[in-house]
């Protein structure tokens, strides 16, 4: 029976035409594995397969995920993201990719997490990233909630104002009064979702090629079960964010949803769906 195996152009010109011919007729592709994105079984000989090369600074890995969970695709990330995640991957879900080696660490752990921010002028502020549920019209969705420790100023700016807002719209993100209905897709950005754990926030690289990290976990973001099987369930994450004040930690996800709704009311939350990119 023939493999149901999609390499897409963007890995095949990754990892050669030798090694995807080798995979499409079944050398090197495994004949089970779990998938990188929903971490349940898939069968390339019963079901459509994805092939995802992850690539860090020295180290490749290929695996494989349902094409209902994930399209065939080439994901950058840093070697420590690809390092780290890899260790935690059963060995039969990767096989050798080019340029380099697969390697394989166990999940560390992370509480609600903060990571250099994406425009650093000149305080040095931090995104802090909280994940929760949210519901919106009688549906949980999983959520990010992206806040500065500090007002965000656009790059090269003298002022001593607080642009966070204007730059995520600029970058696509949309502002809402209330959170009433779920936002639409923006494109070019995703979440990347490592071995069930959280990993960075991925967007479009200005000069073209592979996307960049937005936001990235100084370890692992672990993110609940709940949480997880509703990334799953919708294969995209709802991303929030507003300026320093507007939300703070919030304990609770019942506090944080009450928080979300005043920065709405109040005119400073923007939001959008980002896909998931996992391994």
């Amino acid at each position: 029976m023939p493999r149901m195996l999609d390499v897409s152009n963007e890995v095949r010109a990754e990892i050669g035409d030798e090694e995807a011919d080798r995979l499409l007729a079944g050398d090197s592709a495994p004949g089970g594995y779990d998938c990188t994105s929903c971490r349940t079984p898939g069968d390339p000989e019963q079901e459509r397969t994805s092939t995802v090369l992850f690539i860090g600074d020295e180290t490749a890995v290929l695996a494989f995920a349902h094409s209902t969970c994930l399209p065939s695709q080439v994901v950058q990330v840093t070697e420590e993201q690809l390092l780290g995640a890899a260790r935690s991957i059963n060995g039969d879900a990767t096989a050798p990719a080019a340029p380099a080696q697969a390697a394989q660490t166990a999940p560390v752990p992370a509480a609600p997490h903060q990571a250099a921010a994406p425009y650093v002028v000149p305080e040095q502020a931090v995104l802090g990233v909280t994940s929760g549920l949210v519901l919106i019209a009688g549906e949980l969705h999983p959520a990010l909630v992206v806040e500065p420790t500090a007002p965000v100023a656009r790059p090269g700016s003298l002022g001593s104002g607080d642009d966070f807002l204007p730059l995520l719209i600029e970058q696509g993100f949309m502002p809402v009064t209330e959170l009433s209905t779920a936002p639409s897709v923006l494109h070019g950005w995703s979440v990347l979702l490592a071995v069930g754990q959280l990993h960075a926030v991925l967007q479009p690289n200005p000069n073209g090629g592979q996307p960049v990290a937005w936001w990235q976990a100084h370890q692992p973001l672990q993110v609940t079960e709940g949480w997880r099987a509703a990334a799953n369930k919708h294969q995209q994450v709802l991303l929030f964010a507003a300026p320093v004040g507007s939300i703070g930690r919030q304990p609770r996800e019942d506090l944080l949803r009450d928080a979300l709704d005043r920065a709405a009311a109040n005119g400073r939350l923007v939001t959008a769906a980002l896909p998931l990119a996992g391994l």
